[in-house]
């Protein structure tokens, strides 16, 4: 597995980086947080319309770029450095790739094109709000006549309050556990929907609470067979965990950046506070957390990629479950401390509004708890590595 990148990446990298430096700077993040939608529509045309970034891993055939979950890997970090306000995250990181793995070929002719040009955001909808895991759902699906009727409330939905399309995951009455669950592309428009935002610690990321009430879907929004959609909706879950990581690698680097030009510029004792030995080690000690948060998001990048691809390694793919629990809890715990760190590096303003390692700060933590806290992914690994045969035993 190669992880150096190629120069198609590098220029990939270098346009996000810049691009970004302009349009989502202090100022730009602090206007779509006290915006109710939570980002700048205008910008988002020119995300999808000018940068093509929206339609980055879409395939080809349905309007997108063709190209592979490490190129979005690259938009994120450099998206999580500037901490973007868009629903770029919902739509191409848990939408998409249910629609790419569970979606038919005219379900896939529908959606995509108008994700892909940016007409259409989408949102994941699952959660009852007591956990992370795909069999905590918050609404069940009863079959009736050629469709479906769905009811339930369903928390914490990224983005959720101003996307066009909803991926509803919701399971049949009297089932458990992966079984009986299905997930539905449904307009968010339709009648029996109701949406509205949940106050948040993180101003920069907007979550919507969604209620269901007799909410009729036929039976062509189905994604899958009906009831058997419990291993789609974890493989999809796996991905998310993957881009959120890569996201807060980039959020790490930034707030690792931040503190070192703040230590360049405070002056204490007629020197720079940077000459500290003391602050030089703790500088050190956030740039090893950056650089393992890195390399544990890229890897789990390239295993999602070979997930994603139909004509993937399949070995390599089945590693996406630990590699993305790796990811998750490397990344989070990295952003966090390096975060934490900022603001101590910062002195007095580190935690004042007229500086930005606050804003960092209340991403890391909602980000760390968001699809599962490190502890939870760990516990995941451990399971899955004690269960796993031993030499000389029998699978």
């Amino acid at each position: 597995m190669e992880f150096a990148f190629s120069d198609e990446q590098d220029m990939i990298r270098e346009s996000a980086e810049s691009f970004l430096a302009d349009v989502s700077d202090s100022a730009a993040v602090r206007a779509a947080m006290a915006s109710e939608l939570g980002h700048d529509p205008a910008l988002w045309q020119r995300l999808c319309g000018e940068m093509g970034w929206s339609a980055i891993h879409i395939p080809e055939a349905h309007g997108g770029l063709g190209l592979g979950f490490v190129e979005l890997a690259i938009l994120l970090e450099q998206m999580g450095r500037r901490l973007l306000c868009s629903p770029f995250f919902a739509t191409a990181c848990l939408a998409t790739p249910a629609l790419l793995l569970g979606g038919s070929e005219a379900q896939r002719s529908r959606w995509l094109p108008p994700i892909a040009e940016g007409s259409l955001t989408a949102a994941l909808a699952f959660s009852a709000g007591r956990g992370w895991d795909a069999t905590t759902l918050g609404a069940t699906a009863r079959a009736e006549g050629e469709g479906f009727v769905l009811n339930g409330e369903l928390a914490q939905v990224v983005d959720g309050h101003g996307a066009g399309l909803l991926i509803v995951a919701a399971r049949a009455p009297g089932s458990s556990g992966l079984d009986g669950i299905s997930l539905f592309a449904v307009a968010a428009d339709s009648p029996g929907i109701g949406r509205w935002l949940t106050p948040t610690l993180d101003q920069t990321r907007k979550l919507a609470h969604i209620e269901l009430n007799n909410l009729y879907v036929p039976v062509e929004a189905l994604l899958g067979p009906a009831g058997q959609a419990g291993a789609l909706l974890q493989r999809v879950l796996q991905l998310a965990c993957v881009a959120l990581a890569a996201e807060q690698t980039g959020g790490a680097q930034q707030v690792l950046d931040l503190s070192v030009a703040y230590m360049q510029e405070r002056q204490q004792f007629g020197r720079p506070i940077a000459s500290f030995q003391a602050l030089k080690h703790r500088a050190a000690d956030m740039m090893l957390q950056v650089e393992c948060a890195r390399s544990a998001a890229y890897y789990a990048a390239c295993v999602a990629q070979e997930a994603l691809d139909p004509a993937g390694d399949p070995a390599v793919a089945a590693e996406l479950p630990l590699a993305a629990a790796l990811a998750k809890a490397e990344c989070g715990e990295a952003f966090f401390h390096c975060a934490a760190e900022s603001i101590q590096l910062h002195g007095g303003v580190g935690f004042t509004w007229e500086y930005d390692p606050h804003l960092y700060f209340k991403r890391a933590r909602a980000g760390e708890a968001f699809l599962g806290a490190p502890s939870w992914h760990r516990e995941r690994i451990a399971a899955a590595l004690l269960d796993a045969p031993q030499a000389g035993e029998q699978p």
